[in-house]
């Protein structure tokens, strides 16, 4: 890891809150580069200033993920103003768009995740989604948005429709494009995308096989949702046990 996109003025110059956001970002960020869920630069995950909910960090426009660390992150507020970009590099405008409207629409997100996978877009692109074949997928069953594609995402004007469409759920498949997860911590808007992203993959392995399908109920897929609903405690341990996974590989995501 080089140190060029290390910036230890950054940490001097931001709360202790937002260094945290900023810590389990970058590790968000390596995350992704990790089980492959990246589009060279293009895609993007952004979370809220804690102490500055109007703001919003997100990666430079021209990092890989593998290479974003706390201190490179750029700060932007939801008019598109650049608050702090250590690089230099700007943000990407898709991105802005995508993002800026969701955070600004639901204040009780706090992260902001999306995708352009090969399981990803080949799911978006069938025209009845996500089906009911594999547990992974029955838990986002009455919880999935759809959304569909209107081009680039370059345009202001598209953004009242994301946010129409997303409405209250937190996942939504952006049609003929990839994966949008949300959540209230940077851990919970990875783990939707972990799991929506490993159902896509199951649908596409499945329909290549080439033998009939077999589709669960809609009424198991409401069960398999609801049991998903109820915490049995994980999510304490498993943010903890992915860090430790990162740490292991490199550790610079921290600085």
């Amino acid at each position: 890891m080089s140190k060029t996109y290390i910036y230890p003025e950054t940490k001097a110059a931001v709360s202790a809150a937002e260094w945290e956001q900023r810590v389990n970002l970058a590790a968000c960020y390596r995350l992704m580069a990790h089980y492959r869920m990246t589009d060279l630069i293009y895609t993007h995950v952004s979370a809220r200033v804690p102490d500055a909910p109007n703001e919003f960090l997100i990666n430079p426009y021209g990092l890989m993920f593998d290479e974003i660390t706390a201190s490179s992150l750029l700060k932007v507020d939801h008019d598109g103003r650049i608050i702090h970009d250590p690089t230099g590099i700007g943000c990407n405008p898709a991105g802005f768009v995508i993002h800026s409207c969701i955070h600004h629409a639901r204040p009780e997100i706090n992260c902001v995740l999306h995708t352009h996978t090969a399981a990803g877009m080949g799911v978006a692109a069938q025209q009845q989604g996500l089906l009911n074949i594999s547990q992974h997928a029955m838990r986002f069953h009455g919880q999935l948005s759809y959304h569909d594609y209107e081009g680039v995402a370059l345009d202001a004007d598209e953004q009242p429709r994301l946010v129409q469409d997303m409405g209250s759920n937190k996942a939504m498949i952006l049609r003929n494009h990839g994966l949008l997860t949300a959540g209230a911590t940077i851990r919970e808007a990875f783990d939707l995308i972990y799991y929506l992203e490993r159902a896509c993959q199951a649908q596409i392995a499945a329909q290549s096989g080439g033998a009939a399908l077999h589709i669960c109920s809609d009424a198991v897929a409401a069960k398999v949702a609801s049991q998903f609903s109820v915490s049995d405690g994980s999510d304490e341990q498993d943010w903890p046990a992915l860090l430790r996974l990162l740490d292991r590989i490199d550790s610079s995501y921290r600085q």
